[in-house]
This record gives C-alpha cells, sequence and structure tokens, in this order.
C-alpha cells in the first residue's frame, strides 16, 4: 500500500525523465489526473491519456525533452505530505525560481495552478512545484 500517491506519481515522473524513458506508467486517480492536465497546460509534459480497466486505471504519461539527454522538467518536488500538510493563502502562495516555475494547489474551487489562485484570489494547501 502506497502512503503518499502524489509523492509516488512526482517520483516517477523525475525516474522516468532521467532514465530517458519516452513514457511512464502510473495508478490513475481524479487527483493524478488533475495534475497531469496541468503539467500539459504548461508545457511541462508532452501529453497523457487515461487507461480505464476494471480497477483503478492507468495513466500513461509522455515525457517531453529540450534534448535527448535533458528533461524539460528540472525540479519537481513534493510541497505537503499526509503527515505534515501545509495551507497557505491566496497572498502566502510562494513564487518557484520568480515565477519561472509553478505550484499545483489544492483549493475549495479545485486542483489549480499559482497563478491561478491568485488570481481568483484562493488559497488551498500546497501539493508540489514543478521548474
Amino acid at each position: 500500500m502506497n502512503t503518499d500517491p502524489i509523492a509516488d506519481f512526482l517520483t516517477r515522473l523525475r525516474n522516468g525523465q532521467r532514465a530517458c524513458n519516452e513514457m511512464v506508467n502510473v495508478p490513475a486517480s481524479r487527483i493524478k489526473i488533475a495534475i497531469a492536465h496541468l503539467l500539459k497546460q504548461e508545457g511541462f509534459i508532452k501529453n497523457y491519456r487515461c487507461i480505464r480497466d476494471n480497477k483503478q486505471g492507468w495513466l500513461k504519461v509522455t515525457l517531453k525533452y529540450r534534448d535527448p539527454l535533458h528533461g524539460v522538467i528540472r525540479e519537481i518536488k513534493r510541497l505537503s505530505s499526509p503527515g505534515c500538510r501545509r495551507y497557505v493563502g491566496s497572498k502566502d502562495i510562494p513564487l518557484v525560481k520568480n515565477g519561472f516555475g509553478i505550484v499545483v494547489l489544492s483549493t475549495s474551487q479545485g486542483i489549480m495552478t499559482d497563478r491561478e489562485a491568485r488570481r481568483r484570489g484562493t488559497g488551498g494547501e500546497l501539493l508540489c512545484s514543478v521548474y
């Protein structure tokens, strides 16, 4: 049993990119699909596809590379964990690399990036940062 599925998802992306894999398979969930959607929107991954089966399903993420050895994602890390949740207000959302990266938040209005949360004036739980 996995205690932190989001950290597992981020680790699979990180390891897949370091190994120069074209695609990474991850057990699917609604929150992982939402994070993958944001990563595709922001240009950190090429594509993702959800494959349904009789159980949980799989999320196939196609990774994106600048050149054959260097991935687009330079750093991806979990900010909040099941043992220590980090909640912030809209004015306290951190910037990643002076705005070049993104922070993914879980808010009452859904999963969104730091820019969208600031625009809407909502805070929430910090999930991860990507640069």
